[in-house]
């Protein structure tokens, strides 16, 4: 008793304070279960178009929460993140080529270090100038400094390849362990297991003072100048912490494809890491990585089901910027406070009804679209077609009026589902706010 007494004697003196922090229990679970899908999910989905679709999710991930430390965690805008990862992917596959070569010696599974680090080399390189500004002028910076790049893949062909790019052989060395990274299967657990350790990596940053102080550079600039930050050195270092991450994920998307060209530095790739990131959620720390599924479903899956994908991607991105400004993941920490006072139960029904109505106008929507495409564009091959199993000529009046019909009944449907889910929404928060059981 008395040793006990002296030790807090102690700590209150050496200004000490001890805490009890209990495990986060819940955080364990979403980490151990994310690791859990990514070691099962090719035993369920073995052939080789889900193992190529899985193996470029784990590289979008990695490249969207990387941008996600620009734009949702410190408030930056940028239209050239493309840049980071395609450097990092050219200067890794140029390695990779010297390891096939006998001119140095590199294992593959180390290569993501490489184009992380040329990715950050080239983050200190640009972001003194991009970050030497910040809010529009910051985007309009980093805009032309893309379209530099870019432009300079067509000046320097001996690096950048030219038009046809520059490709390698991922099976170079010795194999480790049997592991030649010739199989699909054994590209995406190598892609897998860096996607986690990116994730966790980042996500640990949050929790770091430069993470705080990076939010704190978000929401008030003034502010943290005003105590002392200077806040054009955070954003530095937080656009090369993001560069070093973008560099991992171009680094993969070499070791998976083979080839890297001019494409991975394009305007196009850094206009959909960012379509990723806002559809995902950039406030949300996951966000990025829902965002990151759905465009690969729609960049991968459905451009091999139809032309009118990028359409379809339009569609989706202003339906989200009009009635969902927060992304896919701000819906989601919506039902939270009602899972956790067992509300969740009361919203279902109304929320199944919502997702029935949706789906008709969805289904009328799709058959609005590939009518007008078949009829605009690829009449030259007839107007018979096929949606659903279900074959058709979009010549005719009967699918035009099946697509009219649908509108009608989806969009009132839509419009009732609404109401109720507006309604019932209302009676919830009601009941929480006077503490009703």
């Amino acid at each position: 008793m008395e040793t006990t007494m002296q030790q807090r004697r102690e700590a209150v003196v050496t200004g000490r304070t001890m805490r009890y922090r209990p495990l986060n229990l819940a955080r364990w679970i979403i980490w151990g279960l994310t690791a859990f899908l990514m070691l099962v999910m090719p035993l369920f989905f073995s052939g080789g178009f889900a193992i190529t679709l899985m193996s470029q999710m784990g590289i979008m991930i990695i490249f969207a929460l990387s941008y996600n430390m620009l734009l949702g965690q410190t408030g930056m805008l940028s239209f050239g993140h493309a840049v980071y990862a395609g450097l990092g992917a050219f200067i890794a596959i140029h390695v990779l080529n010297m390891v096939g070569a006998g001119k140095v010696w590199l294992p593959v599974s180390l290569l993501p270090v490489v184009g992380g680090l040329a990715g950050a080399f080239f983050g200190v390189l640009f972001g003194y100038v991009t970050t030497k500004k910040s809010g529009t002028t910051f985007a309009m910076i980093t805009m032309g400094i893309g379209e530099m790049v870019f432009a300079s893949s067509l000046m320097f062909p001996d690096f950048f390849g030219g038009e046809g790019g520059i490709s390698t052989n991922r099976m170079v060395g010795d194999p480790l362990f049997g592991i030649t990274y010739g199989p699909g299967r054994q590209v995406y657990y190598l892609i897998a297991v860096w996607c986690l350790l990116s994730m966790v990596a980042m996500y640990a940053w949050t929790q770091t003072p430069l993470g705080r102080i990076a939010n704190a550079v978000r929401d008030n600039p003034e502010r943290v100048e005003f105590i002392g930050y200077n806040t054009q050195r955070v954003r530095y270092l937080v656009l090369i912490l993001s560069a070093f991450f973008a560099g991992i994920s171009g680094a993969l998307s070499a070791i998976n494809f083979e080839i890297v060209s001019a494409e991975n530095v394009s305007a196009v790739r850094s206009g959909g890491v960012l379509l990723a990131a806002f559809i995902g959620g950039a406030g949300v720390f996951f966000g990025p990585v829902i965002g990151a599924v759905v465009f690969i479903l729609f960049a991968v899956a459905l451009s091999d089901l139809t032309k009118a994908w990028l359409l379809y991607l339009g569609l989706f991105f202003v339906l989200m910027v009009m009635f969902v400004p927060g992304g896919i993941a701000s819906v989601l920490m919506m039902q939270v406070p009602l899972l956790a006072r067992g509300k969740l139960r009361r919203m279902l029904p109304d929320y199944g009804r919502a997702a029935a109505a949706g789906l008709v106008l969805l289904a009328a929507v799709i058959l609005t679209v590939e009518l007008v495409y078949k009829v605009q564009v690829d009449s030259a091959n007839g107007t018979a077609m096929s949606l659903f199993r279900i074959g058709f000529d979009a010549g005719t009046v009967t699918p035009w009026l099946v697509a009219a019909a649908l509108w009608v009944a989806g969009l009132l449907a839509c419009r009732a589902a609404r109401t109720r889910v507006s309604a019932t929404w209302d009676k919830v928060q009601a009941e929480m706010a006077g503490g009703t059981a």
